[in-house]
């Protein structure tokens, strides 16, 4: 069987390494990529990721669509608002402090880079102190504002499907753009010594 048809370690494996190899030619594993971003002067990664998950959505419905994959093939962890928010601003924190997220530092590390290797250990710390002070305070944080409805727009309020897919794709199409004035404007106009210095 194919590695990637399994649900064990190999298709895990097979599936980190691919990422990291595009996440490597992509330049992802520079810390300057993910600090540029936190600067809006360079973005890189959003419009990269975001693409992904707009190609992922349209991909998963269109199998779905198809009868190629049935409906509840894919998990969906439960919609926890509160968790989401605390846990997306302190990642968040600490990817514009160390310059990495937890893929890209693996990805520095492999690439020989030993300000990842502080990051992971970081992270490792981090994790090891969360699941020691784990308890009864974190949990009920956690909670809040969980949607017990459904755990997608479309199950949670009825969206249709295709019109979530269409505010992703025009949400997507204003990354791009806004990411290109942002881009603009941090490099400025191009001077006549920097296009003779170019030639050069």
């Amino acid at each position: 069987m194919f590695p990637l048809n399994s649900a064990g370690m190999v298709s895990g494996l097979v599936c980190g390494v691919l990422f990291g190899f595009v996440l490597e030619n992509a330049g992802f594993s520079s810390p300057r990529k993910l600090t540029a971003q936190f600067k809006l002067s360079d973005w890189s990664v959003f419009k990269v990721m975001f693409t992904a998950i707009v190609v992922t959505a349209v991909g998963l419905w269109a199998l779905r669509a198809l009868g190629l994959m049935a409906p509840d093939t894919v998990f969906v962890p439960p919609a926890l608002v509160m968790a989401s928010a605390v846990g997306g601003a302190m990642v968040g924190a600490g990817f514009a402090i160390g310059g990495y997220c937890p893929g890209t530092s693996v990805v520095g590390l492999a690439s020989g880079r030993l300000d990842a290797l502080v990051f992971i250990v970081g992270l490792l710390i981090g994790t090891v102190a969360f699941a020691g002070l784990y308890g009864p305070a974190i949990r009920s944080v956690m909670a809040m504002g969980e949607i017990i409805d459904g755990d997608t727009l479309t199950d949670a309020y009825g969206f249709s499907e295709l019109a979530v897919l269409a505010v992703l794709g025009g949400t997507l199409v204003a990354v791009f753009q806004l990411g290109f004035w942002f881009e603009r404007r941090s490099t400025g106009p191009v001077t006549a010594q920097q296009v003779m210095a170019g030639a050069e």
